[in-house]
């Protein structure tokens, strides 16, 4: 299916013949990865204050001192645990005569930086237009040389061909790293992958690679090991690319498979919760929170790596509660623990009595700290999902659950009657369906309650143009009544048009707003880009007349350009 989808004319790019077993090109020429510029001094007028007192601070300690003045007004620089990380890491790069001086993060003042890179960034802003043409076209100048490299002849673009800039990690929800030190890459960190015969890239003037390799069997095209986490980052082909596209529509390929065995495997698990082996038991039970609710399988990690998130696998006892009766529910199974990225995982659900039973069997005799699963592995789980079906991982439930809760949904939702803003609000709510169970949350944004407000005015002033056009309309109407002459029932057809149209428009605000409120701290992004079959959402599109640019951004569009071209209206998941 492949072959369709450059449309006419582009199809020989998806026919090429295939390659043996784990090659993934034969030819892969690039210029390498873009090093951000350098740091660039703060001028002599900008300073920083210690204790009340200017000091000139030596190059390297003002540059990381310009990370944190750049986030002042960022509520990360209020956490005591960002402030602690970040002042540690900050003495580590000072001279020892600024160590000697700067002993108490509460005396530094970063005011004046901060507010130089404010002034820098309105001053960006506020550029006549064609000075930013000219920064557009530099900007272009650096993507056309590095952004695109040959693969197998094809000229394909990269995602993300410059590298990180140092700054201060982040983190994402309460991590316990925020605040440390992301150091500058250099070429002497960097891995490059390309082929043998090409014109391998030139690393910057005075430095070399860390490596090159020639490894076809791998998609990236140079890589490096950032210093917080101790994990390695790549430079990948665009998701537009032929090669990301051909897998992310295998994945969804194998996702479909599990619909045809999903129903044997959950008769098989439901024996397993009466095993005699508790290894068994624990597996099942693991493999029901895994399909029920969407739960990450939550792999092995180093002591003291990372922060304590978890996944199914590896709950501990503290992490749920057992109530054989709430809120009018039995065998109710209370969850709260930190999964993928910190983000709280908080869930209350009514489970099947034998399920209930057995975690009371597995809670036994255990510390708050003790496994849960103390029997179980991800790998010995991984092991008994690959012989259940070939490729299928605790992933492949995620995205099919989330697809087909998509599918079921739409179709619950979608009235045909409703207009394109009607429908899109169906989508939305289908979207959020399945955002909810993957547990894709995000912080209430800092400019809500503003955009609310100004929705909300918009509205107010809408409905007044309404109440005014019903006046109109009822005025046009006695003077018909009144001469029943032809222009004044032409008249009262045009104030009957304007009345439709502004009632049009302000059932488009008010369907906005209701919106804009349901998904305040929902993700809806996670979900679309990466767990739900393009094609369930092109299919729709299709169907409903609705324009698919309404739904996928054009980076989006280009991401999912094989199922533009592949699904019609009748696709099912």
């Amino acid at each position: 299916p492949l072959g369709l989808w450059m449309g006419s004319g582009g199809c020989g790019r998806w026919e090429e013949e295939k390659k043996e077993d784990g090659v993934k090109w034969m030819q892969l020429e690039h210029r390498g990865p873009y090093f951000v510029p350098l740091y660039e001094p703060l001028p002599e007028d900008v300073q920083f204050y210690y204790d009340g007192k200017p000091l000139k601070l030596s190059l390297a300690t003002e540059e990381i001192a310009t990370f944190y003045a750049k986030m002042l007004n960022h509520e990360y620089t209020t956490k005591e645990i960002f402030q602690n990380n970040f002042f540690h890491d900050w003495r580590k790069e000072m001279t020892s005569e600024e160590q000697e001086i700067i002993k108490d993060l509460d005396k530094c003042d970063f005011r004046e930086i901060h507010k130089y890179f404010v002034e820098k960034n309105e001053a960006r802003k506020a550029l006549p237009k064609e000075e930013k043409q000219k920064l557009k076209e530099e900007a272009d100048k650096i993507q056309e040389e590095y952004g695109y490299c040959i693969l197998d002849g094809h000229r394909e673009k990269i995602g993300n061909f410059k590298t990180e800039p140092p700054g201060l990690f982040r983190g994402r929800g309460e991590h316990p790293k925020m605040g440390m030190l992301k150091k500058r890459i250099m070429p002497e960190d960097v891995v490059i992958n390309c082929s043998r015969d090409s014109k391998i890239p030139e690393p910057p003037e005075g430095h070399k690679w860390k490596e090159v390799r020639f490894d076809n069997t791998v998609t990236w095209l140079a890589s490096w090991t950032e210093n917080i986490q101790n994990t390695l980052k790549y430079i990948m082909l665009n998701p537009s690319s032929k090669l990301k596209g051909e897998k992310d529509w295998q994945k969804y390929e194998v996702a479909r498979r599990l619909k045809d065995v999903v129903h044997e495997i959950r008769a098989q698990y439901r024996k397993d919760w009466k095993s005699k082996e508790i290894k068994k038991r624990q597996r099942a039970v693991a493999l029901y929170f895994i399909d029920k609710l969407a739960l990450r399988a939550g792999n092995e990690k180093e002591e003291g790596e990372t922060a304590d998130t978890v996944g199914c696998c590896s709950l501990r006892v503290e992490h749920i509660q057992l109530h054989p009766q709430l809120d009018g529910q039995e065998h109710v199974v209370e969850f709260d623990f930190l999964g993928k990225d910190s983000i709280r995982y908080y869930n209350k659900v009514s489970v099947e009595k034998p399920v209930f039973k057995n975690l009371q069997l597995f809670m036994k005799n255990k510390d708050p700290t003790d496994d849960l699963f103390d029997q179980l592995t991800t790998n010995f789980l991984n092991k008994h999902l690959q012989h259940l079906m070939d490729g299928l991982t605790a992933k492949v439930f995620r995205t099919y659950n989330a697809s087909i809760t998509l599918q079921e949904q739409l179709k619950a939702l979608t009235n045909p009657e409703d207009n394109v803003a009607g429908k899109l609000l169906s989508y939305n709510r289908a979207n959020r369906a399945v955002a909810i169970l993957c547990n894709h949350q995000r912080s209430i944004p800092k400019t809500f309650a503003k955009s609310m407000q100004v929705l909300q005015e918009k509205i107010d002033a809408k409905k007044k143009q309404v109440e005014e056009a019903q006046e109109e309309v009822k005025k046009a109407e006695d003077e018909f009544e009144d001469t029943k002459d032809a222009k004044a029932e032409a008249n009262v057809e045009k104030k009957k048009k304007l009345l439709k149209r502004l009632e049009e428009q302000l059932a488009k605000l008010n369907v906005q707003a209701t919106d804009k409120e349901e998904n305040k701290q929902i993700a809806l992004g996670t979900s679309k880009l990466n767990y739900l079959d393009p094609r369930i959402s092109v299919a729709w599109c299709k169907k409903f007349g609705i324009p698919i640019e309404r739904i996928y951004n054009k980076t989006q569009r280009e991401k999912f350009a094989w199922a533009i071209d592949m699904a019609g209206e009748d696709f099912e998941f």
